[in-house]
């Protein structure tokens, strides 16, 4: 038995560290890893998303941990996911043959198996031969936790105070360290398995033979394919569509149905800088609006998911921050701190690591309007809405009501102060009118005329205080005369015509300003301060409310180009991470719910404006 310890000295440097876009993910419904271009999983948390990281290279190449298996001689590499599934196949390409890896973690329904979160390694040689190498190095506790490692019954078991991980393997492995490692050799039509539980309670240690490894890829292709069946989407960019609804369900939260809006932390919205944040939780506003492009497409068993996780696990409370909050955990827990580990490096070298998110208790009006939109798409597209749904709506519409005109920090969670933001104005407009659109569907009970008044209030503060005369175009906030992206929604929620004098001179404006090769900034930082140094890139979800907004006010030919550039910045296997740097690099956590969500709706609106 070896005893490992984790917290080992830094090399200096960050060579070893694979950027983002060099990565496909892989899930099982509960939790999530990436898997870069060389064959390593350098990010997995067991068990769930917001669990502590057991592989995390990616923030820290010396600390983190990895599941390196790859070749042994120098090979050519390319990555792809098996059709219409979450399966992430690693193909290497050398002189003395050709090999694959199949990374995928089986969607178990079994409730006693469930809890083994089993991450399959399958590696098949398909020309000549190839040697391989692996290596299965755990940190345990974002590298916080030493472990120890033992053999056992052809098992490798590595316990740390918390959690326990089982190795097994058709090859031989043996201890290095803290480690376990394997090297050997294929030739053609040859297989090798490697396979990962977590073990503890009721689950207990098993093997995983090759017959069963091929068993269970069977199972999970025919999984991820039967639920892709259920799309309706027939336009135009489909492969592109479909994988993003793809991603979209692999940050879904099986046992409560919570979304999640990325499963990772800290992958920086500038590199060296310190815009780094944990997205492994549940923002009200970005599950409504991953519901909102799920109904789009046909799938509404997502959306009466997310419905229940709200109804039953989400507590609303009392108190000057408002009933809801904007983020939970994805058990609906409402306590979400943040914490720095200051022993990780960050993603090459951009610290702090942060897990938690201190961002919780602030004030966003926004969520109101995305979560009541979601509710009202879902009586629309999927269910009626349940009584007790009602009169939830009922008592958060009451609430904007008396509320919508407090100072908040909006969409983009600055940290230099609240501040009148008009994206929050528009989205509790937003709330108030689906509401009544419910209660007039369905004749339901309403304070008809106290909303009435409310909404209309918004409407003509919004057009009088958020209207630039100078600039001939709606601003950030009222009293100020800064561009912001966010106002993109304006003609998205169907507050103001998209072909409206206002909006067409604000549609220019920010094309000017805010807008370069399709891709769109956020806002400039420089002149809106938000409490934070350094620069960030454009915002992936703003890139494709542009190209929306553009196609809704009957520029489509603009619009249509715009979309297919921003496809160029996908990655290899068609996914985005929350922003793009300057020259063309995924940043910001990864793969980002809110951009696939907004491919999804930009695609679906542009196909159909080009009939």
């Amino acid at each position: 038995m070896t005893v490992a310890e984790n917290i080992r000295p830094h090399r200096g440097d960050t060579s070893g560290c694979v950027p983002i876009a060099e990565h496909g993910l892989i899930g099982d419904l509960r939790t999530a890893a990436l898997v870069d271009t060389g064959g390593t999983i350098d990010w997995y948390c067991p068990a769930r998303f917001d669990a502590p990281s057991v592989f995390a290279s990616i923030l820290d190449t010396d600390r983190g941990g990895a599941f390196r298996l790859t070749p042994e001689v120098p090979a050519r590499t390319k990555q792809f996911y098996f059709p219409d599934t979450n399966i992430l196949i690693t193909r290497f390409f050398a002189d003395d043959g050709v090999a694959e890896v199949q990374d995928f973690m089986p969607i178990v329904d079994d409730s006693r198996e469930a809890d083994r979160h089993r991450l399959i390694r399958r590696v098949l040689c398909v020309r000549g031969s190839l040697p391989f190498t692996a290596r299965v190095a755990p940190r345990f506790d974002y590298a916080r936790q030493s472990h120890t490692v033992r053999t056992a019954e052809g098992l490798t078991v590595f316990a740390s105070p918390e959690l326990s991980l089982a190795l097994t393997s058709s090859v031989t492995t043996e201890i290095d360290g803290p480690d376990a490692v394997a090297s050997f050799k294929l030739v053609e039509g040859e297989a090798a398995v490697f396979a990962l539980d977590r073990i503890g309670g009721p689950v207990q240690p098993r093997s995983c033979p090759l017959t069963e490894a091929e068993q269970l890829f069977d199972a999970t292709v025919r999984y991820w394919r039967r639920w892709l069946s259920q799309s309706r989407y027939r336009g135009r960019w489909r492969e592109m569509v479909h994988r993003s609804a793809l991603t979209l369900k692999l940050l879904t939260y099986a046992p409560t149905g919570a979304i999640v809006a990325a499963p990772t932390t800290s992958l920086p919205e500038q590199i060296g800088g310190e815009r780094n944040w944990d997205y492994r939780y549940v923002w009200i506003r970005d599950a409504a609006f991953c519901i909102y492009a799920l109904l789009r497409l046909g799938f509404t068993q997502e959306a009466e998911a997310f419905v229940r996780f709200l109804s039953e696990d989400i507590c609303l409370k009392s108190g000057p921050g408002g009933p809801l909050q904007i983020m939970y955990g994805i058990d609906g827990r409402s306590d979400i701190p943040e914490e720095i580990l200051s022993h990780l490096r960050g993603h090459l070298g951009s610290s702090p690591v942060r897990v938690g998110n201190a961002a919780v208790d602030q004030l966003q009006l926004d969520i109101y309007g995305a979560l009541v939109d979601s509710l009202y798409l879902y009586d629309k597209w999927g269910r009626p809405l349940a009584s007790d749904h009602w009169d939830t709506v009922c008592e958060l519409v009451g609430w904007v009501c008396d509320n919508w005109d407090r100072p908040d920090m909006s969409v983009w969670e600055t940290r230099a102060g609240p501040g009148r933001f008009l994206y929050s104005r528009l989205m509790c407009w937003v709330a108030i009118e689906r509401a009544m659109r419910i209660a007039r569907h369905r004749g339901l009970p309403a304070d008809m005329p106290r909303w009435s008044r409310a909404r209309d209030d918004i409407y003509r503060r919004i057009m009088r205080s958020g209207w630039s005369p100078r600039r001939r175009a709606f601003v950030q906030r009222e009293g100020e005369e800064v561009l912001d992206a966010s106002v993109l929604m304006m003609p998205l929620a169907k507050f103001i015509s998209p072909t409206d004098p206002k909006w067409l001179s604000t549609l220019d404006a920010l094309g000017e300003e805010l807008v370069s090769d399709s891709l769109v900034y956020r806002y400039d930082p420089t002149v809106s301060p938000d409490g934070l140094r350094g620069e960030e890139g454009t915002f992936s979800i703003c890139s494709f409310w542009y190209v929306e907004a553009l196609s809704r006010a009957g520029r489509v030919d603009e619009a249509r180009l715009a979309f297919e550039k921003m496809l160029t910045y996908a990655n290899h296997v068609g996914l985005y991470a929350e922003e793009i740097g300057r020259t063309g690099e995924q940043i910001g956590n990864f793969p980002q719910a809110f951009t696939h969500l907004s491919l999804i709706s930009a695609a679906f609106n542009l196909d159909r404006a080009l009939g």
